[in-house]
């Protein structure tokens, strides 16, 4: 098992998070890039538990210069790249006109342009050496928006587009560098409890729930053997398909259910907020609905062992064949 130096934005809390503890089971060295010190240093603590090395960087990834100083630093402490997980997002809650040109601003920023970044940086050391790969955390979102997440949906359908041109590029130049998407589900991260929202309830993932370490799975499985896109879980792959197949039934659909799907039946209370600042102390991987949350995904599971799952199903057809003739 060879031993990777991996990057990964928005490492100090939720899916970011739980992908940093995946790869430190495996001993790689882990660069953390993240605004909140108090989750980087205590993911430090654990990916050293772990048996990986880490190295913390903090960064806002809406900064060019500090993606690029976080790079560079990455290389001369680690040595070089070979993943780089852009991961780091932020988002608000509320209904278009109550959304300010600043928000929507800022969410483009960390989620659209904070990746476009990522991968420049990454480009710059993985171009010389013609090999590496870049992950793109993605989301059911990136093809279909929702009500009242907006500038989120928006970012990124963004990204999508930039991938697209990204992997053309590279075809373009033969490049043996891999750019792989991971479309994820609603997850239970801490994302739900400090995001912007002008809501009048406390704000929630559309059902169903995953939790975070089933996606980071699928996050590290892509990275270590990538495919141009994996779509994990069936709400993921319904979605996705659903917004090709019948784009205006999805509108009315979730025009009338995925409005007050997204708020639960808590009053909203004042909290601080991620959008210009990391909120304070360790937060960790997970939200709070476990209770809610699934722990398993068979869909995942398929989606990171489709070679097994066809050879499965190869040897069931030819066995049911021999079966049928036999009773012919």
């Amino acid at each position: 098992m060879s031993r990777k130096v991996v990057v990964i934005t928005g490492a100090s809390a939720g899916v970011g998070r739980a992908t940093v503890r995946e790869f430190a089971r495996r001993g790689d060295a882990v660069a953390m890039l993240a605004r909140g010190l108090d989750g980087s240093k205590a993911a430090e603590e654990e990916v050293e538990a772990l048996g990986g090395r880490a190295l913390i960087q903090v960064c806002d990834v809406a900064d060019p210069e500090q993606v690029e100083r976080a790079a560079s630093e990455v290389e001369r402490v680690l040595g070089p790249i070979d993943v780089w997980i852009n991961n780091a997002v932020v988002s608000v809650f509320g209904p278009i006109d109550r959304v300010t040109p600043a928000e929507y601003r800022r969410v483009t920023d960390v989620t659209y342009l904070g990746s476009v970044y990522g991968v420049q940086a990454a480009l710059r050391r993985m171009r010389p050496r013609d090999r590496g790969v870049i992950v793109q955390v993605g989301s059911a979102l990136a093809y279909r928006g929702i009500p009242l997440q907006s500038a989120y949906c928006a970012a990124k359908h963004a990204v999508q587009g930039f991938l697209d041109s990204l992997r053309s590029e590279l075809a373009h130049d033969r490049s043996r560098i891999r750019v792989v998407s991971v479309h994820l589900p609603a997850v239970n991260t801490p994302q739900f409890d400090w995001s912007r929202s002008v809501l009048p309830y406390k704000v929630q993932p559309l059902a169903p729930i995953f939790q975070p370490e089933i996606a980071a799975r699928s996050i590290a499985h892509a990275a270590l053997h990538p495919r141009r896109e994996l779509w994990v879980g069936g709400s993921t792959i319904g979605t996705i398909v659903g917004s090709f197949l019948a784009p205006g039934l999805l509108d009315r659909y979730l025009g009338r259910v995925a409005w007050d799907a997204q708020m639960g039946p808590e009053d909203a209370e004042p909290h601080a907020d991620d959008l210009y600042a990391p909120v304070p102390r360790d937060r960790g991987a997970r939200g709070r609905f476990d209770a809610r949350a699934t722990q398993r995904s068979p869909l995942a599971w398929a989606g990171r062992n489709r070679g097994l799952v066809a050879a499965v199903l190869l040897a069931g057809g030819f066995g049911l064949a021999w079966m049928t003739r036999r009773a012919a």
